[in-house]
């Protein structure tokens, strides 16, 4: 019996540009495999597959996880900042502005 072929996409995105890359893989392959199959890791020596995060279609996964057919395996760029620390500093600064609401009535 022949082995099945699914179809996938690879993707990677920087700041200003994203990568897609459409690649054919033998059935069972796993995000690591596609991965590797994708020559992103080539074209972009930053990805540590031993410590970037990856997903499916924005749910994240592990590097063993199998693909199916047609889909999207996302490779995530590491945090600049912490989202709750950017919620933190944007609620202090909306309290200080509602604090100092311009002049006062008198």
């Amino acid at each position: 019996m022949a082995e099945s072929i699914l179809q996938i996409e690879v993707t990677y995105a920087k700041p200003d540009r994203q990568d897609v890359v459409r690649l054919r893989v033998p059935e069972g392959s796993t995000i690591q495999h596609a991965i590797e199959a994708s020559g992103l890791t080539q074209r972009y020596p930053e990805i540590d597959l031993a410590k970037t995060k990856v997903g499916i279609y924005g749910k994240l996964s592990r590097m063993d996880t199998v693909v199916r057919e047609r889909d999207r395996v996302e490779i995530y760029r590491p945090l600049i900042a912490d989202p709750k620390e950017v919620r933190k500093q944007r609620a202090a600064e909306g309290k200080v502005m509602k604090k100092g609401g311009g002049p006062s009535e008198e």
